[in-house]
């Protein structure tokens, strides 16, 4: 059994996880995710350690990271909340919606709450087009969503 997560992890950290992943191909998405899969976060040191295991520079590493929504720089609530904003859950009201449950929780987009309960991250598009406005709380998909649903949901 490993030992646990350090806090703030070294770059010799971040290369002990994702060496034994240098032989897959395409191997630093999958790095990434186990990265964040200890830490919560994908950390700073995290750059200039996969910029080192796959000869690229770190502005190449830095993008890949800023693309994705998926990974974050930082660590999230103790819940995620995913809320829609593609055009079909707008048509059925998701940014009223969205407004009033980031009003509710006192956070804006990428934002976590005081008490580090809730994250809330815009998506685009959960798959729910027929039910939307749609959500994702952890990995539990909610369709038809509403702020006073959502507000439940999450205890606020």
């Amino acid at each position: 059994m490993r030992d646990p997560a350090p806090a703030t992890p070294s770059v010799e950290d971040i290369r002990q996880i994702a060496a034994p992943l240098t032989a897959l191909e395409g191997p630093m998405l999958p790095m990434l995710h186990a990265i964040q899969a200890e830490w919560g976060h994908v950390p700073p040191a995290a750059v200039p350690a996969l910029a080192d295991l796959l000869n690229l520079g770190r502005a190449e590493v830095q993008g890949v990271i800023s693309f994705y929504h998926d990974f974050r720089d930082h660590p999230a609530g103790r819940q995620v909340l995913r809320i829609c904003r593609a055009e079909a859950c707008q048509a059925m009201g998701g940014a009223g919606m969205a407004a009033a449950v980031l009003d509710r929780l006192g956070v804006d987009w990428h934002g976590t709450t005081a008490d580090g309960g809730v994250t809330v991250e815009p998506v685009y598009c959960l798959g729910l087009c027929a039910c939307g406005p749609a959500a994702m709380l952890g990995d539990r998909l909610i369709g038809r969503a509403t702020a006073e649903g959502l507000a439940r949901e999450v205890g606020a």
